[in-house]
């Protein structure tokens, strides 16, 4: 029985209300125009799930916490799976409060994927669009969703304003600790954002456990594709090196597919298996280690 706590675990009723929040935030270039404070406006946020998951976000996302993280699950000891049963897995995440579409999460990276693949691109940069949110099994592994979704940012050093909700880091003691709270904290002036800690969660998750088989340009649209502070808002270019600046024409060329290739219309499985097998065996081994 499902029922309307807010838990601190999972405070969305499913994932996808991050998602469609970022859709209220940056609005499809061809939908009707809006004033950019309107999509940014959180004093009467549509969902108080929302607003409670960044407020966890931003209280328990601390450096040594991600730090943590990546010690226990960058080991990648927890299961070994091929790639389509790493997709059943991820499946059982499809959650029946969700209003706006009744389509698993496979179904969604297809559209994603299929999307680019109809724009011409390469076919690693659709092979980027399929795998992009499968890290999102960290749930699965009893990760909390503000660990798993969100926008992410850097930690060890000061938060941008530009960040979501940037009253909630009032609440996260890296704000008061002399050694995160600098503009740099512990970096230097754009030493590249490969020796920077990112928020953890999918994202980086993904990035880590496919970094030895895609190219450069993919695999910074899997580590920086929830980076909005950045990719929208440019809150961390004293951080960046050239080769960030470079690659990140990638990220925001995977930016528009992501947020807007949603539709209700499933993908025919059947007809795009054959091509999708073809493409994971291309690029990816027989078994994967989440």
């Amino acid at each position: 029985m499902k029922t309307n706590v807010i838990s601190e675990n999972a405070p969305l009723q499913s994932l996808d209300e991050w998602e469609d929040d970022l859709l209220e935030r940056y609005p499809e270039p061809a939908q009707p125009a809006k004033a950019k404070e309107e999509f940014r406006n959180y004093d009467e946020p549509g969902r108080d799930t929302v607003r409670e998951f960044y407020r966890l976000n931003h209280t328990y996302q601390t450096y040594d916490f991600v730090l943590e993280k990546e010690r226990e699950f960058l080991k990648f000891d927890k299961r070994e799976m091929s790639i389509w049963d790493a997709f059943d897995f991820l499946n059982t995440l499809v959650d029946d409060s969700d209003p706006d579409t009744d389509l698993d999460q496979l179904q969604h990276l297809l559209q994603t994927s299929e999307a680019i693949r109809a724009d011409g691109h390469p076919d690693w940069f659709v092979l980027v669009g399929l795998m992009h949110d499968l890290g999102k099994v960290l749930c699965l592994f009893g990760e909390p969703q503000w660990a798993v979704v969100g926008d992410t940012f850097p930690v060890g050093c000061a938060h941008s304003d530009k960040i979501v909700y940037p009253e909630f880091f009032q609440a996260n003691p890296d704000t008061y600790d002399e050694r995160y709270n600098t503009k740099y904290g512990v970096y230097e002036p754009n030493c590249g954002l490969r020796n920077v800690h990112m928020s953890w969660g999918h994202d980086e998750y993904i990035y880590q456990m496919l970094k030895d088989y895609l190219p450069q340009e993919g695999l910074y649209m899997l580590r920086y594709h929830s980076f909005y502070s950045q990719h929208r808002e440019h809150a961390y270019e004293h951080l960046m090196d050239e080769h960030d600046h470079e690659m990140f024409k990638w990220v925001d060329k995977f930016n528009p597919y992501d947020l807007y290739s949603k539709s209700p219309v499933p993908p025919n499985w059947q007809e795009l298996k054959p091509y999708y097998q073809q493409l994971v065996e291309k690029y990816l081994p027989r078994t994967i280690k989440f």
